[in-house]
């Protein structure tokens, strides 16, 4: 598969100061520096290189000397460190440089959780934070366009499009991580268990977050289940979704959901095959799908408005809020009814939204009475990646 460019954009960010680039294993972060970032890049240091890495980790110093040596132009070149969570050590010299030298670094990882115990405080405003995620559905259709089955049998973890067995890479994703990535954090001795949990909250991915019930439901403690969360949340694995909370009519939930990063993972680690779209799982991977693209634009964007979800006491919901400005509702459904149309509807009576979309599978975008926008899921995710919704 060639290199398909990513919607990410860090060159300008780059010309002002350091970035330190986060994303899970396998999004693409060294493809993403060999062909978007390469004319710029003087040289680098790679942490999973066994060797690189035991003899910086000796001699932090030495990785000092070795950037004194080279012939570097402040205004064009960058210095790359990747998978500085391996090392985090190398920090200290980073923002030595960074201080003596005006020099601008790339630094990668895919883990803040080392990086936060360890030391990325010390970079303070230096350095500018960004997360490369999954591809978005705009990145994929350089591939040509592609079905919601193929989407939920492969994901959209870049290698999995180009491996003609998805399911074995995804097992064998989802076995490396437990392997090497937890196994490295060093947050738990009982990987068994912590399988079953992340089994668990693929299922529960989407749903509002009861550390009590699956902590019940696997055996664990509660308190075990809030740190795990946070293990996926500090690896990139997945993200929180607080609530709205501005109702005035009706009395909302003050509970944050939890989804997790990729809906090919979601679906291997729920242990289904792609459902078919009569089935409740398939109004579940979508919704997650759509998260994820959500998710993705909100922070390549830098979008500032929070990204929430809307669900009162007695059970209305609207699926994600942006802001104070826009709903979204995710169906499943070809042919939506007004029952579909409910939480937006009521979500409409809490204040004045600039849009209330609904996003499903109809063949073509249209207008409700009631100032609803029903979008086929393409044509959303065309008009989200436009700014135009």
């Amino acid at each position: 598969m060639d290199y398909i460019p990513r919607k990410l954009d860090i060159k300008e960010r780059l010309n002002r100061k350091s970035v330190l680039l986060l994303g899970p294993r396998q999004t693409g972060k060294t493809s993403y520096i060999k062909y978007e970032l390469n004319q710029s890049v003087k040289a680098k240091w790679d942490m999973l290189n066994s060797r690189t890495r035991r003899q910086l980790e000796a001699d932090p110093q030495l990785l000092y000397d070795q950037i004194m040596a080279l012939d570097i132009n402040p205004e064009t070149d960058i210095l790359v460190i990747d998978e500085i969570q391996k090392a985090p050590a190398l920090l200290d010299v980073v923002h030595e440089v960074i201080e003596e030298k005006k020099l601008r670094f790339l630094i990668t990882g895919s883990s803040a959780r080392k990086l936060k115990k360890e030391g990325i405080n010390l970079l303070g405003g230096r350095a500018s934070k960004a997360t490369l995620l999954p591809f978005v559905y705009e990145e994929l259709e350089a591939l040509g366009e592609k079905s919601l089955e193929e989407i939920f049998l492969r994901g959209m973890l870049p290698p999995a499009w180009d491996d003609n067995d998805p399911e074995a890479f995804l097992d064998d994703y989802i076995s490396t991580y437990l392997q090497d990535e937890i196994a490295a954090e060093g947050v738990t001795r009982n990987l068994p268990g912590f399988g079953n949990f992340l089994q668990v909250a693929a299922l529960q991915s989407g749903e509002q977050l009861n550390y009590s019930n699956i902590a019940n439901d696997i055996g664990m403690s509660r308190q075990s289940i809030a740190n795990w969360y946070q293990v996926l949340e500090d690896t990139l694995l997945g993200f929180q979704l607080p609530p709205w909370k501005k109702s005035k009519k009706r009395k909302s939930v003050s509970i944050t959901k939890f989804y997790l990063f990729d809906v090919g993972v979601v679906r291997r680690l729920s242990e289904i095959d792609v459902p078919a779209d009569t089935q409740s799982d398939y109004g579940r991977l979508l919704e997650n799908f759509i998260a994820m693209e959500l998710k993705a634009w909100h922070d390549y964007n830098g979008r500032k408005e929070t990204l929430c979800y809307w669900r009162t006491e007695n059970g209305t919901e609207v699926d994600f809020v942006i802001g104070d400005d826009i709903a979204i509702e995710v169906k499943a459904t070809r042919n939506p009814t007004s029952r579909n149309l409910e939480g937006l509807r009521k979500i409409g009576e809490e204040r004045s939204f600039r849009q209330r979309i609904l996003v499903c599978r109809e063949d073509m975008p249209r207008m409700t009475d009631e100032g609803i926008l029903i979008l086929p899921w393409r044509e959303f995710l065309h008009r989200l990646w436009k700014n135009a919704i």
